[in-house]
């Protein structure tokens, strides 16, 4: 864990910023976006989208950014960019999956947003830093690898 990215996304992450905006700001690669506006498409989707419990808000963040950093392909060739993304995207959930027993932001923290009791458990069990911090430094170290790996474009 000793890229700039992990660091960087870990200390988002603990300037209260959400799971997938800490590792989408830490890990984009793109020109386009700010950081500011990044940190604003990628709000929503924490806690697993919105709260909700869904796909883990890290692993969101870190397809948004390999979304981000293959953007010439896509724009280049729609389709078989997002194929060659698309078997990234599995091989990276499958990876998650493997490393944690869910991609599920609910399984992995074991407790739900959606109720008082599940907050309170949330914060009792101090989920966010023993929990969260792991998967956000996972997801983050996990687009810096496949990055790293993947032909200049």
């Amino acid at each position: 864990m000793s890229s700039n990215q992990v660091h960087r996304a870990l200390e988002l992450f603990s300037q209260n910023y959400n799971c997938t905006q800490a590792v989408y700001v830490a890990c984009a690669v793109g020109e386009g976006l700010s950081e500011r506006q990044r940190l604003a498409l990628a709000a929503p989707f924490g806690g697993g989208l919105a709260q909700q419990g869904e796909v883990c808000g890290a692993l969101t963040g870190a397809l948004l950014a390999l979304g981000e950093a293959d953007i010439e392909s896509v724009a280049a060739d729609p389709a078989t960019a997002r194929l060659a993304l698309y078997a990234q995207v599995q091989k990276l959930m499958e990876d998650f999956r493997q490393a944690h027993g869910s991609i599920l932001c609910r399984e992995l923290i074991g407790c739900s947003f959606n109720t008082e009791e599940g907050l309170r458990s949330f914060m009792k069990r101090g989920v966010r830093q023993n929990i969260c911090n792991k998967l956000v430094a996972f997801a983050a170290e996990e687009v810096v690898r496949i990055t790293a790996a993947s032909p200049q474009k």
